[in-house]
């Protein structure tokens, strides 16, 4: 992996972080009450981090021209620990949660991150096999 590789991983994964936190203060009012049901919030915000993280993942795998299921693996782990990383510094002191709590609402889902992208990184594997 390049070293240009790297910075566009980190700073890709951060947005991929940062776009559904970014998002979420829209469902609440300025005292701290959710606005909709928490069902529908955690389904917005779900919606917002599967599409802007296969967003992120196509600018990814713009840039990798070999080794797409590695890369697939790499950025894919990568971004789960930086989300789980940044959600256990800022969301989990602002929730006022355990980390427990916040990983069975929460952190489980971040799990569809290398699934998604060991995913892009086969077929990009594949296509390139049949070329």
């Amino acid at each position: 992996m390049t070293k240009k590789l790297i910075i566009k991983n980190v700073l890709l994964g951060f947005l991929s972080w940062l776009i559904p936190f970014a998002v979420s203060f829209l469902f609440y009012k300025p005292g701290g009450e959710l606005v909709v049901p928490y069902a529908t919030f955690k389904s917005v915000i779900l919606l917002v981090g599967t599409i802007s993280g296969c967003y992120l993942l196509y600018r990814y795998f713009k840039f990798v021209e070999h080794h797409f299921i590695k890369n697939g693996i790499m950025v894919g782990l990568s971004w789960l620990v930086l989300n789980i990383v940044l959600d256990t510094l800022i969301l989990i002191p602002m929730m006022k949660s355990t980390f427990t709590a916040y990983f069975i609402s929460i952190g489980l889902g971040y799990v569809a991150i290398p699934v998604i992208s060991i995913a892009m990184g086969s077929i990009l594997d594949n296509k390139l096999k049949k070329l």
